[in-house]
């Protein structure tokens, strides 16, 4: 089991992006070591990658394009009226702010389709208000994170109708029947302890003052100038901004697709006039600045997952362990999420890790005992862990393209390793919960 490919690319992955090596690098390599540790040539594993890649094309397309959205919503001035809102506020409770940021982004992935595309909009022109603050910006990254990741986990819609949808047609598939109204139910204990991260992380860890090098009287008259600066009112343009956030929303719902829903979006505001033709140019290069390096991180760990994917070695290690677990079902429930820690840790994308798992999982669930919501609560969560901590996930990704704009937020120490401990923990332990009482 110590040389299967999926341990040792995970550990080296982890190793590299500790020591500060950029995630494409580091995942880059990963893959190379996966590869030749599953006895594949060098050129097969490029091979593999690149061949591989295509396998989140659409999840890139769909990036880029709700990054030009983005783009189009920052250029209409409505985001002006939320951020003004928030400047205006006379020093709020820290607590408060961080659970309204949590509860802002939990709508990005369900009443509006932009996801993380809105991050870098919204934050940067924050980070001086939460530097008066004296806010820890991990307290921020862990809102952020909560706010992508635990609504797919648990609600039917947006995002989670496609994450449900993956689980209960990869079950059945695999030979265990399960509705796909089901699956909600059985991810509501694991969502439990996305809950209890986020509370112990804004709470307890990081509720102290943190400095970022910036004198607070100069802070404190950059407030109050934004504040007492006429503040921008809505007006009837905003009208339609908000049309084609809705016809976005609509249309994604309809056809199951980001790519229309974001493409929806973009005739709305090119056809409207919030953005004219000859500026199309300059917002299409500001939503590709925006979510262009985070769409071409999707496809290096899609490459990446074909590797696993191809050469057994998910399935390897879960035979590895089968003979150690028996029919122990506590052990067997912690063996198997530790399998889809590792996985998502290295893949980056719990969307894609189902597949991979859902695969194996079944059968050996099936043989074991669990009942099919215990199966759903495992492949769920087991595809989920890792997703917080990832180097390579966009629930990591987002929150740091927003924090780090001022070059002051590391991706690793501040977004990965706090989201890891705040959610891939409680995920665990609330998931093996789960799989023993449903």
């Amino acid at each position: 089991m110590l040389d299967n490919p999926v341990l040792i690319s995970v550990i080296v992955l982890t190793i590299l992006s500790l020591s500060r090596v950029h995630v494409i690098f580091a995942l880059l390599m990963a893959a190379i070591v996966a590869g030749l540790t599953a006895q594949l040539s060098l050129s097969e594993t490029i091979s593999t990658l690149i061949g591989g890649m295509g396998g989140q094309a659409e999840t890139a397309l769909s990036y880029i394009l709700l990054g030009i959205f983005a783009a189009m919503i920052a250029y209409s001035g409505i985001t002006t009226i939320l951020i003004n809102k928030l400047l205006g506020l006379k020093k709020p409770r820290k607590m408060v702010l961080m659970l309204m940021i949590a509860g802002l982004t939990c709508l990005s992935g369900n009443l509006i389709p932009v996801h993380i595309a809105f991050i870098p909009i919204l934050i940067p022109p924050l980070l001086m208000f939460f530097n008066y603050l004296k806010i820890d910006r991990r307290a921020v990254a862990s809102a952020l994170t909560f706010g992508l990741k635990m609504p797919y986990i648990v609600i039917p819609a947006g995002y989670g109708i496609i994450f449900h949808g993956i689980i209960a047609s990869e079950m059945n598939a695999n030979g265990m029947k399960i509705a796909q109204s089901q699956i909600p139910f059985a991810m509501m204990i694991p969502a439990i302890g996305m809950f209890v991260g986020l509370f112990i992380a804004i709470f307890i860890t990081y509720r102290k003052s943190r400095e970022y090098g910036e004198v607070e009287s100069s802070a404190l008259a950059e407030v109050s100038a934004t504040s007492e600066t006429v503040q921008r009112k809505f007006q009837p343009k905003d009208f339609i901004t908000l049309g084609a956030v809705v016809a976005a929303l609509i249309a994604q719902i309809l056809f199951g697709s980001l790519v229309l829903g974001a493409l929806a979006g973009i005739i709305i505001m090119f056809v409207g006039r919030i953005v004219t033709l000859n500026k199309g140019e300059q917002v299409v290069q500001d939503g590709i600045k925006l979510m262009g390096a985070i769409a071409f991180i999707m496809l290096i760990a899609s490459g990446y997952a074909t590797i696993l994917k191809e050469t057994g070695a998910v399935t390897e290690l879960v035979t590895a362990v089968d003979s150690i677990v028996g029919d122990n079902k506590l052990l067997s429930a912690v063996v198997l999420l530790l399998i889809g820690l590792l996985v998502t840790m290295g893949i980056g994308t719990s969307f894609g890790t189902v597949p991979i798992l859902a695969a194996v999982f079944v059968p050996l669930c099936m043989l074991i005992g669990f009942s099919p919501l215990a199966t759903a609560a495992l492949i769920g969560t087991a595809g989920a862990l890792g997703d917080a901590g990832s180097p390579a996930s966009d629930s990591t990704l987002g929150p740091t393209s927003g924090l780090n704009a001022d070059g002051k937020h590391d991706h690793i120490w501040d977004t990965c390793v706090p989201t890891f401990i705040h959610y891939n923990i409680p995920l665990f332990i609330f998931g093996v919960i789960a799989a023993l009482v449903l």
